[in-house]
């Protein structure tokens, strides 16, 4: 069976339009391709044209800079798709020129090294491009094919070898953390040692096996570089270029100038949770497992991040804690409104700290367990 982000494909029908591009970021491995595809079943074959980045006839063109170029690479198709574009030089400006001297024309570029893709979008394509970004697979979109029962009997699978699409397709358990070894030595770490000059993936899988014990807990830039033997700047570098190809992302401390609120420091979470346990090499079941609950907040926040995300919610996310060690797991502030929540595998009574509700009465207080989860990130 094949799984496809139907919400992200009603999101490209939604913003793909004449005179503007599309950038579609996504990890490795997550089915940008699939979505492609699916989207383009719709569209007429003769309507179409369709390169990817390590063509080099394609580059050739795509790299001119020239608009007599593009336009006799173009021809009398109305959709561009560039696939890979990250390897393209210059992209960004090609594409502007594209969108600018070829009226009516639609394009779409992926790539997955956002970094890098970024860095050659970002300026040139102000005010002519739409994002959509692509993560493994989201809770809310398998549940259009999964029956309840099934979800619930898939929960422990989803917690230990995580949402990949080939993951969530097999059902055989030596295949999945295969599977997961080799996006780990193979797909994991390929754009950044491609495209940032880092010779060594052994530092990289050394932060992020610190990171994967510290799941909600406040992370210190200065102990992990002490750990590691680089400096803070080089940990908040490598940290940085993580978060760029989608394998971590932080949430900050939130505050309204509470002076007992923590705000300098950040919690770190997987995009997926078959990357956070194949880093650390531990498939076992949940029976054997010491790191519940690490397991289960790592999941629902980012079940929650990829739902806002689909949805194209804005929302601004973070966690809360004091100097005297209260804290919530996550709040979240959309239109002006506070909700915060509590993260317990468990149903069990959990009362909001005090200090939250003397200085933000109005704000809504409610406690995710294995009983109404799916109502929160679906």
């Amino acid at each position: 069976m094949m799984y496809v982000p139907q919400k992200q494909i009603e999101n490209l029908r939604q913003l793909i339009t004449p005179g503007k591009v599309v950038v579609i970021y996504g990890a490795r491995r997550v089915g940008k391709t699939t979505l492609l595809k699916k989207y383009l079943e719709k569209e007429g074959s003769t309507d179409v044209l369709f390169v990817t980045g390590d063509d080099i006839v394609a580059r050739q063109y795509l790299e001119s800079q020239s608009v007599n170029k593009l336009k006799d690479f173009i021809g009398k198709y109305s959709l561009l798709v560039v696939d890979e574009a990250q390897y393209v030089e210059k992209i960004g400006l090609n594409l502007k020129l594209i969108v600018d001297h070829i009226e009516n024309i639609r394009v779409i570029a992926t790539g997955s090294s956002s970094f890098d893709l970024a860095k050659d979008v970002g300026e040139p394509l102000t005010g002519r491009k739409f994002v959509l970004k692509l993560y493994p697979l989201a809770q809310m979109e398998i549940s259009k094919i999964e029956k309840r029962h099934e979800t619930e009997a898939n929960l422990e699978s989803r917690l230990i070898y995580g949402s990949y699409p080939e993951i969530i397709t097999s059902s055989d358990n030596t295949f999945r953390e295969e599977y997961l070894r080799e996006i780990i030595s193979s797909y994991l770490f390929k754009d950044i040692l491609a495209l940032e000059g880092i010779r060594y993936a052994n530092k990289l899988v050394r932060l992020l096996q610190l990171l994967a014990f510290q799941i909600g807990k406040a992370v210190s830039m200065k102990e992990l570089g002490g750990q590691l033997e680089m400096s803070k700047n080089t940990v908040e570098r490598y940290i940085d270029l993580l978060e760029k190809v989608f394998v971590i992302y932080r949430l900050g401390g939130f505050s309204r100038n509470l002076r007992k609120e923590i705000t300098k420091s950040h919690r770190f979470y997987f995009m997926d949770n078959g990357i956070r346990n194949a880093v650390i090499g531990n498939f076992n079941p949940l029976a054997l497992r010491n790191d519940l609950g690490e397991l289960w907040e790592n999941y629902i926040i980012t079940e929650r991040f990829k739902r806002q995300e689909y949805l194209r919610l804005t929302t601004n996310s973070h966690f809360w804690r004091t100097y005297d060690k209260k804290e919530i797991d996550l709040v979240e502030e959309q239109k002006g409104r506070l909700s915060a929540y509590e993260i317990k595998w468990k149903n069990i009574p959990v009362r909001a700290p005090k200090d939250w509700n003397t200085h933000y009465p109005d704000a809504d207080f409610t406690v995710i367990h294995r009983e109404n989860y799916l109502k929160f990130i679906q």
